[in-house]
């Protein structure tokens, strides 16, 4: 019977949410990196870096993070780029200084070649992952001392944290939905019971709203390692799995669960 109320507490929730459309499948050969100015040495090393992502990004496998055997196709990345352009975020901003544009920040936008990139990952013995990706109902819970909310797609509190969550959706490829503060209030969840709903009654829950796959977190804020020590949940095809991260700001916490589902759901493996 409480299993039962559970479930329909999730779901009262899910009705109420806010769903985000993080990334179309024509965005994932597209990515992103942050430069400054417009000159060459700094498009190549933007390029590297974005050659990464989109191999991450097309094909779900977060283990290619790092991975020594994409050194030297990052020193050639530029041969895989169908087109590039900048968008300045200083726009609107006068220059102050004999430098000019030069010390501006600017994101360096990617499109690469959809053969290229898929031979590369061929190469590598990786599968593009170009079926459907399932959509994440992501629950999120925040403890910093006294402090503690569940991340939704509306409350001020959730700002800074639902617009990393966003932006790490759109850098591994995904599509999100997160709760509103009224379908949580509705439901009388908490952060503390957030965290003992199994990850199987939320993903029901999920299907109420287009989500398909319920990607559970905590994030608690450790002074001593000055970062957030996370754990994450995710149950897919009736297998569980869990993962933890230590030391990290919520951005590379953020992007390293949503990663980690891509990674599970594509088949890559657990993300460990």
């Amino acid at each position: 019977m409480a299993a039962v109320m559970i479930r329909m507490l999730v779901i009262a929730a899910l009705v109420c949410c806010t769903a985000t459309m993080a990334a179309a499948a024509d965005d994932l050969y597209r990515t992103q990196a942050v430069v400054t100015g417009q000159g060459e040495a700094n498009r190549i090393i933007g390029f590297a870096a974005c050659l990464e992502d989109v191999l991450i990004k097309v094909s779900g496998a977060l283990k290619l993070a790092g991975d020594p055997r994409l050194a030297a196709y990052k020193s050639s990345a530029g041969d895989f780029v169908k087109a590039y352009r900048y968008h300045d975020q200083m726009s609107g901003t006068p220059t102050r200084d004999e430098q000019g544009t030069r010390d501006r920040p600017y994101d360096l936008n990617v499109d690469f070649d959809e053969k290229k990139i898929d031979d590369l990952l061929g190469a590598l013995g990786i599968t593009p992952w170009l079926s459907h990706r399932p959509v994440l109902a992501v629950f999120v819970e925040m403890e910093q001392g006294p402090r503690k909310y569940v991340v939704t797609a509306d409350a001020e509190p959730s700002a800074a944290p639902r617009e990393s969550l966003l932006a790490a959706a759109v850098k591994r490829g995904m599509t999100i939905v997160l709760p509103s503060v009224a379908g949580l209030a509705k439901s009388g969840i908490s952060g503390a019971e957030l965290t003992k709903v199994p990850s199987s009654t939320l993903a029901s829950g999920a299907a109420e709203q287009g989500g398909e796959v319920a990607l559970v977190g905590r994030l608690v804020w450790d002074d001593a390692e000055l970062g957030w020590a996370t754990e994450w949940q995710m149950e897919w095809q009736a297998q569980p799995h869990r993962w933890q991260l230590r030391g990290v700001t919520f951005d590379e916490a953020f992007r390293r669960a949503v990663g980690g589902a891509a990674q599970i759901l594509s088949g890559n493996g657990d993300p460990g």
